[in-house]
């Protein structure tokens, strides 16, 4: 099964990959990381269907899918 993995320290907030996922996996934190942004997070990895969108939209490489047992 596919899980979607935000890379936090390479992530800056820009919400391309949440209006990609056709599954909604990912949302925005509620709290900000050190540089005070909002970063992407899984919110439901049983729904990645391991699509690839948010990983080919993320301008900064910052999303990994991997497959889990």
């Amino acid at each position: 099964m596919p899980a979607a993995r935000v890379l936090a320290k390479f992530c800056k907030g820009c919400q391309l990959c949440i209006s990609v996922c056709p599954k909604g996996t990912l949302e925005l934190s509620k709290s900000l990381n050190e540089q005070g942004i909002h970063i992407a997070v899984v919110k439901a990895d049983a729904q990645c269907t391991g699509c690839l969108n948010c990983v080919q939209m993320c301008p900064d490489a910052a999303i990994a899918i991997a497959e889990t047992p």
